[in-house]
């Protein structure tokens, strides 16, 4: 009997180590990837403008039922394991979202400074819709509600600390074994990054593997210290359910 593959969403926001999680996963040998599926329906319809704007809706499928399909669909080079790298502010309202409680979700969280502070660098502004902690929550509700407990999730800091020890524990809720593979990548672009990484991926291309995790929180003021202050009840409604490293 053939075994269905895992279908994996990980809930996340930007500027939260999203892309050396997905080259962590894609670095496995059973593993397809998808990065960042709904971002081309997200900027077809949120009446917003992003770096590469046109060239990342070109790039993908703007339309949300048939991007929908594909993640619950057949997986990439029929492959045991299929890691789809979602990002939470791209679930705009009125699209029904109850399509992802037939995935194995999982959530990435980080401390709203960190966060902030890096989108900064990127881009002029931020606001809550734009790191997407108020869709994290929403969506970790929903998940919780239809199991009956919290689903995983995972701290960016705890994964830095003790990457093997965390994504094993994170392996293990899914319902995978964990891959030594998976603490090591190459340097450089990947086929499977998305249009946008020459803007958004020019660090983690520079790694070969989950970075040491930050000595000290980052300094911010004013409108960043604000953003921060405004996004960490979201947060901090799903950091007691973050796995622990099981070793």
């Amino acid at each position: 009997m053939v075994s269905e593959p895992v279908r994996i969403a990980m809930w996340t926001g930007p500027r939260n180590i999203s892309t050396a999680m997905m080259y962590s996963f894609a670095s496995r040998a059973d593993c397809a990837v998808w990065d960042e599926p709904f971002y081309a329906f997200y900027l077809s319809h949120a009446g917003i403008s992003h770096p590469m704007n046109e060239m990342v809706i070109a790039a993908g499928e703007p339309d949300f039922a048939r991007v929908v399909e594909r993640c619950l669909g057949d997986v990439p080079g029929g492959k045991a394991v299929f890691y789809q790298k979602h990002m939470t502010h791209h679930m705009l309202a009125g699209f029904d979202r109850r399509w992802a409680l037939g995935l194995a979700n999982a959530f990435l969280i980080r401390a709203p400074e960190r966060v902030v502070a890096s989108y900064a660098r990127k881009r002029e502004s931020a606001s809550l819709r734009d790191i997407g902690v108020v869709e994290q929550a929403e969506l970790f509700d929903m998940v919780a509600d239809h199991l009956g407990k919290a689903p995983p999730v995972v701290d960016t800091d705890d994964i830095l600390k003790n990457p093997p020890g965390v994504l094993a524990a994170l392996c293990a809720a899914v319902g995978i074994g964990f891959d030594q593979a998976m603490l090591s990548w190459q340097k450089g672009p990947k086929p499977y990054d998305g249009a946008w990484a020459p803007h958004w991926y020019s660090a983690v291309w520079q790694s070969t593997g989950f970075a040491a995790p930050p000595a000290e929180a980052p300094v911010i003021a004013g409108d960043l210290a604000r953003l921060a202050d405004a996004a960490r009840p979201y947060y901090e409604r799903m950091r007691p359910y973050r796995l622990k490293a099981v070793r």
